[in-house]
């Protein structure tokens, strides 16, 4: 398991060996979750190699669909 150390400014470096092994790049956007209070999910968001076939319907953005009552719902809870 690698360690980082977080900045003043709430800032972690990932690991090398871990960029590494997940292919993540500078630049890339990753979504930061809460398991419970010692856990942190690091989630990165899929590189699309055609993005307009996202935007004009023919292919869907995510595999996991959540309905937008449901993240609805998940704001009301917190």
């Amino acid at each position: 398991m690698q360690c980082s150390k977080v900045t003043r400014k709430y800032q972690v470096t990932i690991p090398k060996e871990v960029r590494d092994h997940v292919e993540i790049r500078a630049g890339e956007v990753v979504m930061v979750e809460p398991l419970d209070k010692t856990k942190i999910v690091i989630k990165r968001f899929p590189k699309e190699k055609d993005p307009l076939s996202i935007l004009v319907g023919r292919k869907q953005a995510f595999k996991d669909h959540i309905p937008v009552g449901e993240i609805e719902e998940r704001l009301e809870e917190r």
